[in-house]
């Protein structure tokens, strides 16, 4: 897979991610025309998630996620951006070398370039400043983006998801989707 342009990383990127939300219930949307800082809109039922795919890959015990963009321009050359609030609620992370999706609310790694989520604790214990990959998986990263936290931004909506079924699908308002 190394011969693949970003374009195409990215683009298996959301196709991957868009398939994984769609399996696990939720309706996934997409901005017409194309253009926005986000890719795909998350339809959770009380919420809109604006979410941008990025392809991941695996080194080690840690996935690592370049959370920014690259553009050349014949003005200024190259131009490196992150993202903010105002533009995305969420990272989609695809990495196929453990074919896992994640979701990971702006708020963990706004204005940052990269972005490190642990597989496995560090050989010294160290847990300050880590981020366990686990805590971010797509199943249950919905639910935690969209809880009311004191003190942290908030999710947009109205309500957060009432809960989690035991199969792995997202409940909703009114009653699992088919």
């Amino acid at each position: 897979m190394e011969d693949l342009t970003t374009n195409q990383k990215g683009a298996i990127a959301e196709a991957a991610f868009t398939a994984a939300a769609i399996r696990l219930g939720y309706f996934v949307l997409r901005p017409t025309p194309e253009g926005r800082r986000y890719d795909l809109v998350l339809d959770t039922g009380p919420q809109l998630l604006r979410v941008q795919c990025k392809w991941a890959r695996r080194k080690g015990d840690v996935v690592v996620v370049q959370a920014r963009t690259c553009r050349h321009t014949p003005v200024n050359g190259y131009i490196r951006t992150t993202y903010t609030a105002t533009e995305i609620d969420a990272l989609g992370i695809y990495c196929p070398d453990n074919e896992q999706c994640y979701l990971v609310p702006i708020t963990d790694f706004e204005g940052q370039g990269f972005m490190h989520l642990r597989l496995a604790p560090t050989l010294n214990n160290q847990r300050v400043g880590c981020r366990m990959a686990s805590r971010y998986l797509l199943l249950g990263a919905v639910a935690q983006l969209e809880e009311r936290r004191h003190g942290m931004a908030e999710a947009r909506g109205s309500s957060p998801l009432s809960s989690i079924k035991a199969e792995g699908r997202p409940a909703s308002p009114g009653g699992p989707r088919s």
